[in-house]
C-alpha cells in the first residue's frame, strides 16, 4: 500500500542543520497494523506527519499505489488526504463549540458532501463507535474516552484506507485506553483499515502486527 523511499527531513536553526529523519525506507502492507515507538525526539511524529502529507520532506518520497504524494499540488494533496487518510491525535483536536455530530460531519463537508449526507454518515459512524446517544453533546460534555471515540469517528467519516494515530491513548487512564484499543481492533477488522500508531506504550505496541523502533531519526531493524 505504502512505500517510503529515502525519506529525510531537516531543519535549519541558529545552531545549524538538524536532521530529524534520515533516509527512511519502509514498506507498509494493506491491512497491516504498525506501532512506531521510540524516545521523545526520535522522529516518530515527523514520520507520521510525512506519511499523512501534513508536512513535506527535505528529500525522498511516500508512494501510495506507486504515486508519490509529494508530486501533488497543495490542493491535490489536501483532497487526497481528505479521502484517503484518517487522523487521530492524543488531544482529540475537536472543535469545542460544535456537537459530536457536527465535529464528525466536518471531513464530509470539506469534501463537498451535502449536509444531509454528511449528517447521515456522521450519525452512522458515531453509532458504530458506541456514541449514538451522544450526538448532540459538545466535547466539554463528554468524558476523555468519549472525546477520543468522537475523534476516531471523525477520522473514519470519508472511509479512509489508512488510519494514522499519534498517541491515541496517551491522555487516557488504563481502563479507557483498553476500550480505545478494543475499538481500534474491531474497526481494523470491520473496515479493513491499515493502521499506524505512534506510541510510548509497550502495551499499545503489543496490539499491533509489527513494531518499528526509531532512534535519532533512523529505523532500527
Amino acid at each position: 500500500m505504502i512505500a517510503v523511499r529515502a525519506l529525510s527531513k531537516h531543519f535549519i536553526t541558529d545552531r545549524g542543520r538538524v536532521d530529524v529523519l534520515k533516509e527512511i525506507n519502509l514498506d507498509i502492507r494493506v491491512g497491516e497494523r504498525i506501532a512506531v515507538v521510540g524516545a521523545s525526539g526520535a522522529g516518530k511524529t515527523t514520520l507520521m506527519h510525512l506519511l499523512g502529507g501534513l508536512d513535506r520532506p527535505s528529500s525522498g518520497s511516500v508512494l501510495f499505489a506507486e504515486k508519490n504524494i509529494f508530486h501533488y499540488s497543495a490542493q491535490e494533496l489536501d483532497a487526497f488526504r481528505n479521502r484517503t487518510i484518517g487522523f487521530v491525535f492524543q488531544f482529540h483536536q475537536l472543535l469545542p463549540e460544535f456537537s459530536a455530530l457536527e465535529n464528525v460531519m466536518m471531513p464530509a463537508l470539506i469534501g463537498r458532501s451535502s449536509a444531509k449526507k454528511a449528517e447521515e454518515r456522521a450519525s452512522e459512524i458515531l453509532t458504530a463507535v458506541g456514541l449514538g446517544h451522544r450526538l448532540d453533546h459538545k466535547p466539554g460534555q463528554l468524558s476523555g474516552g468519549e472525546q477520543q471515540r468522537v475523534a476516531i469517528a471523525r477520522s473514519l467519516t470519508m472511509s479512509p484506507k489508512l488510519l494514522l494515530a499519534d498517541e491515541p491513548t496517551g491522555n487516557l487512564d488504563s481502563a479507557t485506553s483498553d476500550e480505545i484499543l478494543a475499538l481500534l481492533d474491531r474497526l481494523h477488522v470491520e473496515r479493513d483499515l491499515t493502521i499506524i500508531v505512534v506510541t510510548h506504550s509497550e502495551k499499545v505496541a503489543g496490539h499491533m502486527d509489527r513494531i518499528i523502533r526509531m532512534v535519532d531519526g533512523c529505523l532500527c531493524v
